[in-house]
């Protein structure tokens, strides 16, 4: 099943609210249902679910090569790369252009050897390195090899913080944060990620995905209906 995750809802709470439905409506005490791939609450998009038998198939959806849309911010960066914590301002951009901005784009592209974020659910001495890095406490960890197929910069907007939106094809593994600071570093400025959307896993497409509502519907159709009137 394929679902376009709104804003600032997990996607575990997406599997647990599916979960949900489906024991109704089979009237079962349980369900193996889980995603193929997490999407941060800041992030929106593809989130691809997987119930019963196809839970097996998780791992090969997982390693599928994965499409997004989003937005760069220059000219500030923050601890978690995106806007989870506070924007410190004040980088240099005037020397930013259209041309510049669209040449680093080009040195990422291929084989790449990328640092995950503090704020990433990696492990650091069995704990998850979010979990050190809210606390304020030094998160050390390795870079990882991943590949960036397509950087393309869709549009660039000068300004007081310019902003950059941008599609990438990548890789299981990459970590689309740290694109945007590394990005703001190669520009010899600050960046972080403003926006994120996942458009695509492999053959799946956000424009084949639902909403949980709908799923909802679709699901108790004429008795949701009424329960919700």
């Amino acid at each position: 099943m394929l679902f376009d995750k709104p804003l600032g809802v997990s996607s575990f709470s997406i599997v647990n609210r599916v979960r949900g439905i489906i024991k109704r409506k089979l009237k079962v005490k349980n369900i193996k249902v889980g995603h193929a791939g997490t999407l941060d609450p800041l992030a929106t998009g593809l989130l691809v679910i997987c119930t019963g038998k196809m839970t097996k198939s998780i791992s090969a959806i997982q390693d599928a090569e994965k499409e997004y849309t989003g937005t760069i911010t220059l000219g500030g960066m923050t601890p978690s790369y995106d806007l989870e914590s506070e924007v410190e301002t004040g980088f240099p951009i005037d020397h930013i252009t259209e041309e510049l901005v669209r040449q680093t784009a080009k040195q990422f592209e291929g084989q790449i050897d990328q640092m995950p974020p503090a704020f990433s659910a990696k492990q650091v001495d069995g704990k998850r390195a979010y979990e050190l890095a809210r606390k304020g406490e030094e998160v050390v960890l390795q870079t990882k090899r991943i590949t960036i197929r397509e950087f393309e910069i869709v549009d660039f907007r000068a300004g007081e913080m310019p902003e950059v939106d941008f599609r990438v094809s990548c890789t299981k593994g990459t970590y689309i944060r740290s694109l945007a600071h590394d990005f703001g570093k190669a520009l010899h400025s600050g960046g972080y990620l403003s926006a994120l959307r996942r458009t695509r896993i492999g053959k799946y497409a956000i424009e084949d995905a639902i909403t949980a509502d709908q799923f909802q519907f679709l699901m108790h159709g004429d008795e949701w209906e009424t329960r919700q009137g």
